[in-house]
């Protein structure tokens, strides 16, 4: 777990030990568009509302809408080896790092112990906690649990599972950071790398879909029922390492990672400029200009793109690509959406000389967040 207001999120490549350039040179997906980087790349490019009516059998709860990803299973996806007792984000987690490894190409895992995972979760399973507790209370004696389950319990469980799995031994990280999960997520994995502990990190972010999330999620909204997204899920992910690391293996950056910062507020009313003020900060650990900025990822929370418009020149329009419509509140994994987005951009288009990309959000929790990438 990371305390996110404490992190002053300094640029790649500052600090003691530093790797140099960290860039991002492959990235997977797990989404409502269907399982692999193609479906995220062809439906974000396309524009497509993978937001749909929900089976009440399959789905029962309060949202008559959802984004979840098509015909998946833990033993679909991985076999039936291994996944009886696999929850569902466990398995949205694993599938996501398999995609990943592929992407990588081969070689990453011939020194397992010096490649890291960090993994981006909400509560870990909802889901499994609410069914355990149950079943501890339900059942003839407390202690009558199926005990293969309970590892289920733990927010750690994905990212633990995800390592055992496919064989990576290196510092194994679970995150945890509301909507900013996956942007907090990045900004750890920066450090393990800028401190020496690893030579790439595995980093990304997942979410399941459940009938009890869903009632949390309804309970805990603040706001009218016409105005709460659909819930989404899935799983985003990507490689993470220094620039010689990556030429050495012949991998191609797709971006570079320019700087990290968060910001705390206490009033909804102070999320704003709180937004406003942390973009300006990265931009200046970025060393980079506000004119320069030419791609915002936006979380989708109210009042945020107007935040990030007062940190740019006035008349200033980038380039938005809003994952949030079309992918709906995936929570934990809303970080992961928005980095995928931007790697699946970053592959369709040249960008300019010194243009940067934003990565940005407002949790309702009370923490701001943004990431600069750059070419």
């Amino acid at each position: 777990m990371t305390t996110p207001a404490l992190d002053a999120g300094r640029p790649a490549g500052s600090g003691a030990g530093a790797p140099g350039t960290l860039v991002l040179t492959a990235w997977s997906a797990v989404s409502p568009f269907g399982t692999g980087t193609e479906a995220f790349r062809t439906g974000m490019a396309a524009g497509t509302r993978a937001i749909a009516a929900l089976d009440p059998q399959a789905h029962p709860g309060p949202y008559a809408e959802g984004a979840v990803v098509p015909e998946f299973s833990a033993a679909g996806a991985l076999g039936k080896k291994g996944t009886r007792t696999m929850d569902r984000v466990t398995a949205l987690a694993v599938s996501t790092v398999a995609h990943l490894l592929d992407a990588a190409g081969p070689g990453l895992l011939d020194r397992p112990e010096r490649v890291g995972l960090v993994l981006g979760t909400g509560s870990g399973s909802v889901q499994s906690i609410m069914d355990f507790t149950r079943d501890s209370l339900t059942g003839d004696r407390p202690y009558l649990v199926d005990p293969a389950r309970f590892p289920n319990t733990v927010m750690n469980r994905a990212a633990g599972q995800s390592a055992i799995w496919h064989g990576i031994k290196g510092p194994n990280t679970t995150i945890a950071g509301g909507w900013l999960t996956g942007l907090l997520a990045l900004g750890y994995a920066a450090r393990l790398l800028r401190g020496g502990h690893c030579a790439q990190v595995l980093c990304g972010a997942a979410e399941e879909y459940s009938v009890q999330r869903s009632w949390l999620e309804w309970h805990t909204a603040g706001a009218a029922a016409d105005e709460r997204p659909a819930l989404g899920e899935g799983g985003a992910a990507w490689l993470l390492e220094p620039a010689a690391e990556a030429e050495e293996a012949g991998r191609t950056p797709l971006a570079s990672l320019r700087a990290t910062r968060f910001r705390a507020y206490q009033d909804p009313a102070d999320a704003g400029p709180a937004l406003t003020a942390c973009v300006s900060a990265a931009l200046a650990d970025a060393g980079a200009a506000a004119e320069d900025v030419r791609v915002v990822v936006p979380l989708g929370t109210p009042g945020e793109e107007e935040a990030v418009r007062a940190a740019l020149p006035v008349g200033a329009e980038p380039h938005w690509v809003r994952c949030r419509p079309l992918l709906g509140d995936a929570s934990a994994a809303a970080g992961g959406f928005q980095m995928a987005a931007l790697l699946a951009a970053a592959e369709a288009r040249t960008p300019a000389p010194g243009e940067v990309a934003l990565v940005t959000g407002i949790d309702r929790d009370g923490t701001v967040g943004v990431a600069v990438l750059g070419a």
